[in-house]
């Protein structure tokens, strides 16, 4: 087994790594289900996801508030697929990714929403965002590319920084404990347990209480801020 990098030579990896992808075929990328998207495909695409992952779980999320008096806060923005859905429901939205060509092509989707912030971060903090105070974050097919359990619990404690208490972070990793991610790798991300993700809820000041596709690529986990 390699010697995993140095966390700032995997950081300037994720980072270069995820630039090549993005002036590649960005879209391809952020979903693979498809080669090709168009501009109408590509976000149909991101509001289903929105009104599967979201729309659903309402109690959880708005914990009775009006979704347009809420601040929210997604990891891994890529090219705004999510993004966009997200800013068309929320009332501020705040989101990050390591690639700042990825962030360009977000920016040029979102031009026409002043309430969506988009931000190139560091690949593993939120330091990035201005020091506020968030209603609900939210990540999806991101943690899954992230070989790093460090770097994972990392962005966890993050969103515990900024979220209010008692608010939700609804997030995917990857649930295949047979998945051999390989040190440094940008691509194949580290896989949990349930009883793993539990021990990083409360070590980074969460209540993990429900989860949903254990075993799975896409391991759903529901960590409320205590």
């Amino acid at each position: 087994m390699p010697e995993p990098p140095s966390l700032p030579d995997h950081l300037r990896k994720m980072r270069h790594e995820w630039d090549l992808r993005a002036r590649e075929n960005a879209r391809y990328y952020v979903d693979t289900s498809r080669k090709n998207w168009s501009d109408d495909e590509f976000f149909t695409s991101g509001e289903k996801a929105i009104a599967e992952d979201i729309l659903t779980d309402t109690t959880n999320i708005y914990q009775g508030k009006d979704p347009w008096k809420m601040r929210v806060l997604e990891i891994g923005c890529g090219a705004g697929r999510l993004t966009r859905a997200l800013g068309k429901l929320f009332g501020e939205v705040h989101a990050v990714d390591v690639s700042g060509e990825m962030i360009a092509q977000a920016r040029t989707a979102l031009a026409g929403m002043p309430h969506v912030h988009l931000y190139q971060n560091n690949g593993c903090d939120l330091s990035v965002i201005p020091p506020l105070e968030f209603d609900f974050a939210y990540s999806a097919i991101v943690f899954q590319h992230i070989a790093s359990r460090e770097v994972i619990e990392s962005y966890v404690r993050e969103v515990a920084r900024l979220l209010r208490p008692g608010a939700l972070f609804k997030f995917q990793v990857q649930g295949n404990l047979n998945v051999d991610s390989p040190p440094g790798d940008t691509w194949i991300g580290v896989p949990f347990s349930p009883a793993q993700a539990t021990a990083m809820a409360l070590r980074c000041g969460f209540e993990h209480r429900h989860h949903y596709g254990e075993g799975e690529q896409y391991f759903w986990l529901w960590f409320f801020k205590r």
